[in-house]
């Protein structure tokens, strides 16, 4: 039987499967980024993309009337 983890929730103090972790790939790639990219380009990626989501239109959530 496969048990399911919730990473975002599960694994917040590191992966709890080790390595059976189906998100391996991820995570290498991850490491990856955090090694070759420099905080300031990560901040700038960040700055850009929240200035990005800043100009986009506002999306209405209405509640379901019931």
């Amino acid at each position: 039987m496969e048990q399911k983890v919730n990473c975002a929730v599960d694994c917040v103090n590191g992966c709890v499967l080790g390595d059976k972790c189906p998100n391996l790939e991820f995570r290498e790639a991850a490491a990856q980024f955090i090694e070759d990219t420099s905080l300031d380009k990560m901040l700038e990626m960040a700055e850009e993309r929240l200035r990005r989501k800043m100009m986009e239109p506002p999306k209405w959530v209405l509640p379901d009337d019931q």
